[in-house]
């Protein structure tokens, strides 16, 4: 019986407009998920990635269980608290972070033991104390233990990557603490390879979860052979229980997942990319370190209503890029999670119109369009 509601109020084909309560709120889906790592989305306040329309944001077991603690958060009323955050909080288990730090790590049965890369400090994260963490922190969605391979990987080892993520799955499922709100999400390993998506999504439904995380795509793979794994995946996930593909992503991608049944999603693309100078548009992406902005008095998007492109011009943005000013930071950032939160609403209104394949179309054609030619 799970401890949360998930309500799917229209389909068209594949695709599923819903809505998720949870402790600290309603999720509207599909929905994007800004990353808040280390308990901040970065170069933003929270109220501003509120006013974006995002309902939900990402924290990370890893991150914060090193640095401040999450002993310490507890103590200070939680991770929601701690950040002044009021809506929802998923928190990834640490599981990817872990598995990046290949020079830094030793992984068996049991866990991994991993050296701090903040101060080379020993560390065992295991499915109980990932659990434990995020007990600790609040999160409204916890996330299950899990060995992410890499790719390109010998389907062998991706075997046995997921075969260990399923059995730690299980002790994930006895290690959480159930209560009115709090969900806990499986995560379907598996690589590239259909058959292990499949006896993986068996092994989860078997254990039993609140929701159905895709793991381990978006890792260099590329976009053909992502869809194709979830072409193969998403059949055996359960109808009535949310979805949610891990890390995705460039706004193409989760137009596509959406049309392939996909509820949920989170990537630091938007915001690492606000830091970088590099903006998404209805039109593609922009590069406003570009000379040819260094004059145009225009917005980013003249179809944008977020106050970056409704008061400011792409020859300031570009002076605050080229000047390295931190406002340029937050200005593109706040620009690039309105345009992600925008995008998600227009592609729930298509579902519940019934007009996606419409708005796909006109997504792809506009896209492609590039940018607005320099004045």
């Amino acid at each position: 019986m799970s401890t949360i509601k998930f309500e799917i109020s229209a389909t068209d084909g594949l695709a599923r407009r819903g809505k998720l309560e949870l402790a600290h709120g309603s999720v509207n889906t599909p929905a994007f998920m800004p990353v808040g790592t280390a308990a901040t989305v970065k170069a933003m306040l929270p109220e501003n990635v509120q006013q974006t329309g995002a309902e939900i944001i990402l924290g990370n077991t890893y991150h914060l269980m090193l640095r401040p603690g999450a002993e310490r958060i507890a103590k200070l009323g939680g991770l929601h608290k701690f950040m002044n955050w009021s809506g929802p909080i998923l928190t990834d288990s640490g599981g990817y972070q872990v598995m990046s730090l290949s020079e830094l790590r030793k992984l068996d049965e049991n866990g991994v033991t991993f050296r701090s890369h903040i101060d080379g400090s020993y560390h065992t994260l295991t499915p109980e104390r990932s659990i434990e963490v995020q007990h600790l922190l609040g999160a409204d969605i916890t996330m299950c233990f899990d060995e992410c391979p890499p790719f390109p990987c010998e389907k062998e080892d991706v075997k046995r990557a997921t075969e260990l993520s399923m059995r730690w799955a299980k002790r994930s499922k006895d290690a959480f603490v159930p209560r009115p709100g709090y969900a806990l999400f499986g995560i379907n390993q598996g690589g590239v390879h259909g058959d292990l998506r499949e006896q993986s999504a068996k092994e989860l439904i078997e254990i039993g979860f609140d929701g159905y995380a895709i793991g381990g795509l978006a890792v260099g793979e590329g976009r053909e052979k992502m869809f194709s794994a979830l072409d193969v995946t998403t059949p055996h996930l359960p109808h009535e229980r949310p979805r949610y593909l891990m890390g995705v992503g460039k706004p193409e991608d989760i137009v596509g997942a959406v049309v392939r049944g996909i509820d949920m999603f989170d990537c630091v693309l938007p915001t690492r990319s606000g830091r970088t100078g590099q903006a998404f548009t209805r039109r593609g992406p922009v590069n406003i370190r570009n000379a040819r902005h260094t004059d145009d008095p225009r917005p980013l998007d003249e179809n944008c209503t977020c106050p970056t492109c409704t008061q400011y011009s792409r020859a300031y943005l570009r002076h605050l890029a080229q000047a390295d000013e931190i406002l340029g930071s937050t200005l593109l950032t706040w620009h690039n999670l309105h345009y992600y939160q925008e995008l998600m609403a227009g592609l729930r209104d298509a579902i519940t119109a019934g007009t996606l394949e419409t708005f796909v179309a006109e997504f792809q054609k506009t896209q492609e369009l590039g940018d607005i030619e320099a004045i």
